[in-house]
Protein backbone atom coordinates (compact mmCIF):
# COMPACT_ATOMS: atom_id res chain seq x y z
CA UNK A 1 0.00 0.00 0.00
CA UNK A 2 1.12 3.24 -0.62
CA UNK A 3 0.50 6.27 1.58
CA UNK A 4 -1.50 9.45 -0.17
CA UNK A 5 -2.89 12.10 1.18
CA UNK A 6 -6.44 13.93 0.66
CA UNK A 7 -7.89 17.06 1.57
CA UNK A 8 -11.67 16.85 3.15
CA UNK A 9 -13.56 19.81 5.07
CA UNK A 10 -13.74 19.63 8.75
CA UNK A 11 -17.38 18.43 8.33
CA UNK A 12 -16.62 15.57 5.99
CA UNK A 13 -13.85 14.47 8.05
CA UNK A 14 -16.11 14.24 11.45
CA UNK A 15 -18.29 12.25 9.28
CA UNK A 16 -16.26 10.01 7.84
CA UNK A 17 -14.18 9.66 11.81
CA UNK A 18 -18.22 8.95 13.25
CA UNK A 19 -18.91 6.33 10.80
CA UNK A 20 -15.49 4.03 10.69
CA UNK A 21 -15.77 4.41 14.47
CA UNK A 22 -19.76 2.91 14.27
CA UNK A 23 -18.60 0.27 11.61
CA UNK A 24 -15.60 -0.23 13.95
CA UNK A 25 -12.39 0.08 11.12
CA UNK A 26 -10.44 2.99 10.99
CA UNK A 27 -10.70 5.74 8.64
CA UNK A 28 -7.90 4.66 6.20
CA UNK A 29 -10.11 1.71 5.86
CA UNK A 30 -13.23 3.57 5.55
CA UNK A 31 -11.83 5.48 2.59
CA UNK A 32 -10.66 2.70 0.85
CA UNK A 33 -13.93 0.74 1.34
CA UNK A 34 -15.91 3.57 0.13
CA UNK A 35 -13.56 4.59 -2.86
CA UNK A 36 -13.99 0.81 -3.70
CA UNK A 37 -17.90 0.71 -3.96
CA UNK A 38 -17.64 4.31 -5.93
CA UNK A 39 -15.79 2.68 -8.49
CA UNK A 40 -17.68 -0.22 -8.80
CA UNK A 41 -20.74 1.87 -9.20
CA UNK A 42 -19.34 3.80 -11.66
CA UNK A 43 -18.29 0.67 -13.74
CA UNK A 44 -21.51 -0.26 -13.30
CA UNK A 45 -23.14 2.90 -14.55
CA UNK A 46 -20.80 2.55 -17.68
CA UNK A 47 -21.56 -0.74 -18.31
CA UNK A 48 -25.33 -0.26 -18.38
CA UNK A 49 -24.90 2.48 -20.20
CA UNK A 50 -23.44 0.67 -23.05
CA UNK A 51 -25.93 -1.68 -22.74
CA UNK A 52 -28.45 1.01 -23.58
CA UNK A 53 -26.74 2.05 -26.20
CA UNK A 54 -26.56 -1.14 -27.68
CA UNK A 55 -29.86 -2.37 -27.08
CA UNK A 56 -31.24 1.22 -28.77
CA UNK A 57 -29.18 0.84 -31.86
CA UNK A 58 -31.38 -2.32 -32.56
CA UNK A 59 -34.55 -1.40 -33.76
CA UNK A 60 -36.40 -4.92 -33.83
CA UNK A 61 -35.77 -4.90 -29.86
CA UNK A 62 -38.88 -2.73 -29.48
CA UNK A 63 -41.50 -4.87 -32.30
CA UNK A 64 -39.76 -7.97 -30.38
CA UNK A 65 -40.90 -6.99 -26.88
CA UNK A 66 -44.10 -5.59 -28.07
CA UNK A 67 -45.12 -9.22 -29.35
CA UNK A 68 -44.28 -10.27 -25.66
CA UNK A 69 -46.70 -8.33 -23.83
CA UNK A 70 -49.67 -10.35 -24.01
CA UNK A 71 -47.61 -12.75 -22.42
CA UNK A 72 -46.73 -10.75 -19.43
CA UNK A 73 -50.27 -9.01 -18.52
CA UNK A 74 -52.60 -10.73 -16.10
CA UNK A 75 -55.59 -13.24 -16.75
CA UNK A 76 -58.76 -11.37 -16.79
CA UNK A 77 -60.83 -12.53 -12.99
Amino acid sequence: MQIIQIVLDKKLLHAADRAAKRTRRNRSALVRDALREHLRRLELRAKEERDREGYSRYSGADAEARGWESEATWPQE
